[in-house]
């Protein structure tokens, strides 16, 4: 795979570039290339990438129905406790919830765009009656029919190309990807319309990256401390503490966005009915140190106005 690292470039400890783990696909070897290469003008230390094939990426089942959140997370993680390579990217989003044994989140760059894109000929209120719209989010396909409740929502897997493809070749009226995925793979062409979050709320740590090693690796935590930004780690806190408290996954419809506005986090969730018919959105603030506490104090209100039904009430077979 791709090194990063020229001449006076620095090593591991036993000479050899840190082993950076990371899926096969053009958008996880782009950003973590992206990585590597901040890596080196942070620290001087010389990154090879590794390709490592996860479970989500050779199944071609939905991601809800092979066990959502972790599929494209435990083969990169299976890899670092063995020693095969000594960190991993991952896009946050895709990141459990939950502690993992023996792994630590040593950093999180400086987030990207976390909204979601609608990517076709049209803005959304400008699409036919009835239009088809792809997305492999229950998520965003909630959002949509909330949006648009006479949209036909098509569930599809596959790459950003894969995606844009079916909309040119007239399979679908139109997709929606996240953007900052899409302008990591320069197809910010393709994009008609930018959802703000007042629109649709971006899956808890969207345009987030993770960088893991093993958590007995002081020395490496460190130095990948040196791309975390302490702003990002907060928001993502808050966001993926909702998540954690309301027991969801990526196959659950929760949507969450924070951001700090003059030393103060404002947080923002919503659970969406499946069928878009319904939703609880609440938002909350504090101080950015409490980031953690107010992530559980939105989603506790959350379960009190009954988001645990709501996340209840799918409908096995997408509209």
């Amino acid at each position: 795979m791709s090194s990063t690292g020229g001449a006076g470039s620095g090593t591991g400890d036993d000479g050899r570039p840190l082993r950076l783990g990371t899926r096969k696909s053009l958008m996880a070897m782009t950003q973590s290339q992206q990585v590597a290469d901040a890596l080196v003008r942070r620290t001087g230390h010389a990154v090879e990438l590794v390709g490592v094939t996860t479970e989500g990426d050779v199944s071609k089942a939905l991601l809800a129905q092979i066990g959502g959140t972790g599929v494209f997370v435990n083969g990169l993680r299976e890899k670092l406790l063995s020693g095969e390579i000594d960190f991993a990217v991952h896009s946050l989003k895709d990141l459990p919830t939950g502690e993992a044994d023996g792994i630590a989140l040593a950093a999180t760059p400086v987030r990207d765009d976390p909204r979601d894109a609608l990517c076709g000929p049209a803005k959304l209120s400008d699409l036919p009656l009835g239009a088809r719209v792809g997305t492999g989010s229950p998520r965003r396909a909630a959002q949509l029919r909330a949006l648009r409740p006479d949209l036909e929502v098509v569930p599809i897997r596959g790459n950003a190309d894969t995606r844009l493809r079916k909309v040119t070749g007239g399979e679908l009226d139109a997709v929606v990807l996240a953007h900052a995925g899409l302008r990591r793979l320069g197809r910010l062409d393709a994009v008609a319309e930018v959802f703000d979050p007042d629109q649709m709320l971006p899956a808890p740590g969207q345009g987030s990256l993770a960088l893991e090693c093993r958590a007995d690796r002081e020395d490496l935590r460190a130095l990948l401390g040196s791309v975390d930004d302490p702003a990002t780690r907060r928001a993502i806190t808050a966001e993926r503490t909702v998540l954690a408290v309301l027991e969801a996954g990526c196959s659950a419809p929760v949507g969450t966005y924070a951001a700090e506005e003059e030393e103060n986090l404002r947080l923002t969730a919503s659970v969406v009915a499946y069928d878009g018919s319904r939703q609880i959105r609440l938002s909350a603030s504090g101080h950015p140190q409490r980031a953690g506490e107010l992530g559980r104090e939105l989603a506790n209100r959350l379960l009190a106005q009954g988001a645990d039904q709501l996340m209840g009430e799918r409908d096995i077979e997408p509209r």
